[in-house]
């Protein structure tokens, strides 16, 4: 039996829910989703400037959990930019 995931600290809530690449439409796409977590990541590291270990405890995780979930937004949004993928922010 797998170990119960521990509840995260999200302060953040996104007003835009998609991103996709200009002249497809929607429905024609496949989909990246990123989960509220990782976009919580990306925006305490990239846009926030915290480093890993403030991010983290912002969060209330490890910073090796921290790590994992940043460098899966990371994947999931190079994903998106390099097969035209639709972006898609699942809500809380």
């Amino acid at each position: 039996m797998p170990r119960p995931k521990i509840p995260r600290r999200l302060a953040f809530q996104p007003n835009v829910y998609f991103f996709k690449p200009r002249g497809i439409p929607l429905r024609e796409l496949e989909e990246e989703v990123l989960l509220p977590d990782e976009v919580e990541a990306l925006k305490l590291y990239e846009l926030d400037n915290f480093d890993q270990k403030i991010a983290a405890k912002k969060m209330a995780i490890s910073q090796p959990t921290f790590a994992r979930i940043l460098g899966s937004a990371h994947k999931k949004i190079a994903r998106a930019i390099v097969a035209g993928k639709a972006l898609r922010i699942q809500e809380k």
